[in-house]
């Protein structure tokens, strides 16, 4: 079923995202994590995209393996960026051979160790682009990512609302936020958005706040701001790593709970194949 169609359906839920494995042990591990989080009938589940070659063909293994699970919605990445079109028709092709009715659309990085980098120069340069692509194919729901703080890449916020625009109006059927940690981006953003004219379903993107310094390079690439008063206190016992991460997983609690209270019922968790994290947040918001 299309996500859009489920988001509609249902009243509340969680989807969750993985990570394809890059070892056998990290397959087992994968898998165990997938058959611990089932049990939350999630909204759907989706799978990250590697990069050309070997990252990819991890990332189509990964899908395979959740597909077996009959009772899950599946939603593969697709990141465009480098990519050749006759490529990405290839593989939406064989995802749309397979059953999948759901993608989502992302640009994606450019090369590590290139400096300016020309985006123009591909055959996407943008996940609008593949956003149009997926929109002729006509038999999927198209996902896209968007930024509640602005992108990174965005000379500011309301330039980055109007490419948000742009990319909705070319197809795009809801939308997943990147990773936040104070809920007012979020509901800044969705009244943002609602004033700008843009109404599709946008699902709170939640990574667990377990290990500060990670975090805060995650953050960094991606214009996330932590709390003052949270990293502070994750600082404060980052040598006692077991205290840490209790403290910042009670944090997402919290953020949960307050996303919850303000009429939000549907979330999104970043896994990272970790599912001990996911079900103490699960329990407790329950």
């Amino acid at each position: 079923m299309k996500i859009e169609q489920i988001i509609k359906n249902k009243d509340k839920g969680v989807s969750f995202e993985f990570f394809p494995a890059r070892t056998e042990k990290g397959r087992q591990s994968l898998a165990n994590t997938v058959g611990i989080l089932k049990k939350y009938n999630p909204l759907y589940v989706s799978m990250t995209y590697g990069a050309a070659g070997a990252e990819q063909e991890r990332t189509k293994d990964a899908v395979a393996m959740l597909l077996k699970n009959r009772d899950l919605e599946v939603m593969p990445h697709l990141t465009c960026l480098g990519a050749k079109l006759n490529q990405i028709k290839e593989l939406l092709d064989e995802y749309k051979a397979k059953g999948i009715e759901n993608i989502m659309a992302l640009r994606g990085d450019p090369p590590q160790g290139i400096d300016g980098f020309d985006f123009t120069k591909n055959d996407f340069s943008y996940a609008i682009d593949l956003v149009k692509t997926l929109k002729n194919y006509g038999q999927f729901c198209i996902g896209v990512a968007v930024y509640p703080e602005g992108h990174i890449q965005s000379a500011s916020m309301q330039t980055d609302l109007e490419f948000t625009k742009q990319k909705i109006d070319a197809g795009a059927d809801f939308a997943v936020t990147q990773m936040f940690f104070d809920n007012k981006y979020y509901y800044s953003f969705l009244d943002r958005m609602h004033k700008r004219g843009i109404s599709i379903p946008v699902l709170p993107g939640i990574l667990p706040l377990t290990d500060v310094e990670k975090v805060k390079k995650f953050a960094s690439i991606c214009r996330a701001t932590i709390p003052g008063h949270i990293e502070e206190k994750m600082q404060r016992v980052k040598a006692q790593p077991e205290e840490m991460e209790k403290i910042g997983i009670d944090f997402t609690i919290e953020q949960c709970r307050d996303l919850i209270s303000n009429g939000v019922k549907k979330l999104h968790f970043f896994t990272l194949n970790k599912p001990q994290v996911i079900t103490r947040i699960l329990e407790a918001i329950s």
